[in-house]
């Protein structure tokens, strides 16, 4: 999967020094030192794996960050270019690398972005019943309650995403799942008898559309984060369709002081939220409560 991207030094070191099932992201940023995280910990990259000292680190170069997003673009940054302007690529093996540079502004709008000086490149990792906790309380008479899952970035939103649709096949749940998976990450190594996916598209279109062409039970998607969004889950309840989505926060309490969410929590129309953490590593539970934001788990 990263043997197509990474610099080979780097990644024969990962491969051989480094237990890549535990790695969760590899930053590399111009004249400085590569760092990866590790289980929820920062470690630097050395010629003997991971280490916390930088003395011993190793360091990318301008030119190794530039090699690494024309490799993840198929040697086509044209091809990619809407996605490099909203400041990632997405790979064919669903690898999302964050981009730093110049961005290039034409009339309030971005039309690139140039001198690529950094890259985040996210691991993407199936989690094997790491939604199991959760589970029993997001299903109500085998319905699904409307669930949103909160975490700070890079704390296993998405994996619980993808193995709590992979937990409804393996139970046969015969719901109907559609998968809106916008960035086109969302989909990795889920195995399910019941899910359709739209990929690629935004969660306005995606849900009218899909609602409309595809009559799912649930809809599941990642990172709600604007006023459309919130608007398309608006729509999925007033068309009787529940919705398992995730945004960033790193508090329950951060979370509700987010204007963004202010009519979505008094109208009560999520039944249960999610908190993880990293702080026993990614994935970490810190509490299940419901659409009162009273805690029922944790």
């Amino acid at each position: 999967m990263l043997e197509k991207i990474l610099p080979e030094k780097f990644h024969k070191i990962l491969t051989e020094k480094v237990n890549m099932r535990a790695v969760n992201e590899i930053r590399l940023r111009a004249d400085r030192p590569v760092v990866v995280n590790v289980s929820g910990k920062t470690f630097f990259l050395s010629e003997n794996g991971v280490t916390s000292n930088v003395k011993n680190s190793l360091y990318a170069s301008k030119i190794m960050i530039e090699d690494v997003i024309f490799r993840a673009s198929e040697c086509s940054i044209y091809s990619v270019n809407e996605q490099i302007k909203k400041g990632f690529i997405i790979t064919d093996e669903a690898v999302r690398i964050g981009i730093g540079g110049n961005l290039i502004e034409e009339n309030g709008h971005i039309k690139t972005m140039t001198n690529f000086t950094s890259c985040n490149i996210r691991v993407p990792h199936v989690v094997k019943n790491c939604s199991l906790t959760a589970f029993p309380f997001m299903m109500t008479d085998g319905h699904v309650e409307n669930t949103l899952v909160i975490s700070p970035p890079g704390c296993g939103k998405t994996t619980f995403l993808r193995d709590f649709v992979y937990q409804l096949s393996e139970r046969n749940l015969p719901l109907n799942v559609l998968l809106l998976d916008e960035r086109g990450e969302l989909d990795t190594g889920i195995n399910s008898k019941f899910t359709d996916r739209i990929a690629f598209s935004t969660k306005k279109v995606g849900f009218e559309n899909g609602i409309r062409s595809l009559s799912p039970d649930i809809i599941v998607t990642d990172e709600i984060g604007q006023e459309e969004d919130v608007e398309a889950i608006q729509y999925a309840g007033l068309c009787g369709v529940s919705v398992l989505a995730s945004t960033h926060a790193d508090s329950m309490e951060t979370f509700m002081a987010k204007p963004l969410f202010q009519d979505i929590i008094k109208a009560r129309i999520f039944k249960r939220y999610v908190l993880l953490s990293k702080r026993n590593g990614p994935g970490t539970f810190e509490g299940i409560y419901n659409e009162k934001f009273g805690r029922i788990y944790g």
